[in-house]
């Protein structure tokens, strides 16, 4: 019989919480996301989080740990290569992945693609390289406003992204050309994770704006996922933000797409309304794509802080049938050299009103224990490929 009702699994994007012991292997070496953000906060508002036990999971010269903590917490290693966004939460749902994910971060897509997808389309492409999504707009933006020219370029994730203005070259337009590129991008040689339409409005003279239009053409995962075996059992797979496209829609009984942060926290409250047997998956991306690549670790606080504010509506619904668990699934130090994610470890933070107990548990080998956790709660089986041990009997 199941223990929990309702499970809401909320991932802060890239709220890593110190180096992976393999982080040099990724020159990733003193990274420390949540550390080094409490740095450059004086003072810093998290008392929910810190209510939860992450100041105590990670001490932090402005916040203060808590005595007695609600629930329980710890820290989880990767054990999959890499230290991406899909990588992170395919492994939280028990896929172990060993090969990483394509990048072209140094090099830029190869000729032969970009003339395939250019003749394809009907676009001349122009870009063509790691950039911030506002930066190449600000480069760019006017250039394929004019012209109709079609901006591809893409970041140290495995992902093609292409810019298109809403009102110029369509939204339609922009979604057609980048399920060319999906088609294409599946070839080994090219395969990348995502492909990612970044629609935007405005002009060099008033600026420019990226819409929340964005839409994400993500691989299948490689095999079935927790999110799987419960869809697959009868229960209820409601994700938020961009779950949906991190998974292709495997899994999912019903989808919210959001619009920033905040928006996605104000949806998790609403379907907290909701009577639903089963799981809530949430992803909040502004703190990775807003703050972590633009390295900006003062804009993280401050998001954290107003998902603090959002996360004390949090608790005061949940019910004693209800477990939350916050996590992340990398992290992106905004205080580290370049732009790029940092292989670090991850929160693992869990309450439910009806536990009585609190405290560290072991650290985990693998993100993979959300999803095997969640599982053994539903007492349905994970697949045969995945990974992950389940540590339901210590959430007292």
């Amino acid at each position: 019989m199941k223990k929990y009702k309702r499970i809401f699994t909320i991932v802060i994007d890239s709220l890593g919480v110190g180096a992976m012991p393999n982080a040099a292997h990724y020159d990733d070496e003193g990274s420390d996301t949540l550390g080094h953000i409490d740095e450059h906060m004086k003072p810093f508002n998290i008392p929910h989080l810190a209510d939860l036990g992450l100041a105590n999971l990670h001490p932090l010269q402005h916040v203060e740990s808590r005595v007695n903590p609600l629930g329980y917490y710890t820290k989880m290693l990767e054990a999959s290569v890499g230290k991406d966004t899909m990588t992170g939460h395919w492994e939280m749902m028990g896929l172990h992945i060993t090969t990483p994910f394509q990048t072209f971060t140094e090099t830029g897509f190869p000729k032969e693609l970009l003339d395939e997808l250019s003749k394809r389309c009907g676009h001349k492409i122009i870009g063509n390289k790691a950039a911030s999504g506002t930066a190449i707009l600000e480069e760019l933006g006017q250039q394929s406003n004019d012209t109709g020219d079609m901006i591809v370029y893409t970041s140290a994730d495995s992902v093609l992204q292409i810019c298109g203005n809403e009102e110029t070259f369509g939204l339609d337009e922009l979604y057609r050309c980048c399920e060319i590129a999906r088609e294409l991008t599946m070839k080994d040689e090219w395969k990348v994770g995502r492909v990612i339409a970044r629609p935007y409005v405005g002009n060099c003279k008033d600026g420019f704006t990226r819409t929340s239009n964005r839409h994400d053409y993500a691989l299948k995962p490689y095999g079935e996922t927790t999110l799987n075996a419960l869809m697959n059992a009868g229960y209820d797979v409601i994700s938020i933000g961009k779950i949906k496209d991190i998974f292709d829609g495997e899994g999912i009984t019903q989808a919210y797409k959001s619009k920033s942060s905040v928006h996605g926290m104000t949806q998790t409250l609403e379907v907290m309304d909701q009577d639903f047997t089963g799981l809530c998956f949430v992803n909040l991306v502004d703190f990775d794509a807003l703050w972590g690549h633009r390295r900006n670790p003062v804009g993280y606080g401050k998001e954290l802080e107003a998902f603090d504010q959002s996360l004390g509506l949090v608790l005061d619904k949940l019910k004693c049938d209800d477990l939350l668990i916050i996590t992340a699934d990398h992290g992106n130090d905004p205080t580290y050299k370049g732009s790029d994610h940092t292989k670090e470890m991850v929160p693992f933070l869990a309450y439910s009103p009806s536990m009585n107990g609190h405290g560290l548990l072991p650290y985990s080998n693998s993100f993979a224990m959300v999803g095997a956790t969640i599982a053994d709660n539903f007492d349905v089986a994970m697949p045969e490929h995945t990974i992950g041990k389940s540590i339901l009997e210590e959430l007292r």
